[in-house]
């Protein structure tokens, strides 16, 4: 028992590599992906204040940071299988959970077990922070299938993981930060050499009708 389990723990997260089984032209491990969501969550954050809004910082980069930790016990599990149903993704909410919570209380100290039940809890809620983090976790998977679809991955898997990051997204519009996102960083994504030539323009473009015909 100790913290030290815990630190070695955290190397296991560069060998966990995400969306498994398919090919891809560059890797990104669970590791990567965590450090790249606390950017764009520090990033949206910077935008929520501008805006006038109160970021709790130590709660956002601390919900950003530890997101993905639980992945360590289930690996990463495919987009849409993971989302098939409510009640497999409750199923494997559990699971991961179940399993966090079993290795806080065998390796963290005593001492600190009640800091990381708290640290590795999910993060994604209704709060501000909350928020951002479930928006900045999918313009991350937004941007990996964006990498894809540019280098020429024929595989259709990207695409509509592209689709469903850029869905998510939308149903945080009222957002400050993701309306900066749709007005000043998407369209400089799809601007990128060669997308013009992809399926993309087109997607993002009916992804945004849907949703304002939605708002009618």
């Amino acid at each position: 028992m100790g913290i030290h389990q815990y630190f070695r723990s955290l190397s296991d997260l560069e060998n966990i590599y995400r969306c498994p089984g398919k090919f891809k032209y560059q890797e990104h491990s669970v590791a990567e992906h965590s450090f790249k969501v606390t950017q764009v969550a520090q990033f949206l954050g910077n935008v929520e204040e501008q805006a006038g809004n109160t970021v709790n910082w130590r709660a956002l980069y601390e919900k950003a940071l530890n997101h993905d930790y639980p992945e360590l016990f289930i690996g990463d599990i495919k987009t849409p299988v993971k989302y098939a149903t409510a009640e497999l993704r409750e199923m494997l909410s559990e699971v991961e959970e179940t399993m966090t919570r079993n290795f806080i209380d065998n390796e963290i100290p005593p001492e600190f077990q009640a800091i990381y039940h708290v640290l590795l809890k999910e993060g994604k809620d209704d709060t501000l922070e909350g928020q951002i983090l479930a928006v900045a976790d999918k313009v991350d998977l937004l941007y990996e299938s964006f990498g894809e679809i540019q280098k020429g991955n024929p595989e259709p898997t990207f695409v509509k993981i592209y689709s469903e990051a850029l869905e998510t997204i939308y149903k945080f519009r009222e957002m400050a930060s993701v309306q900066y996102f749709l007005r000043e960083i998407l369209p400089d994504l799809l601007a990128e050499k060669g997308i013009e030539k992809t399926e993309l323009p087109a997607l993002s473009n009916e992804i945004k009708e849907r949703v304002l015909k939605a708002d009618i």
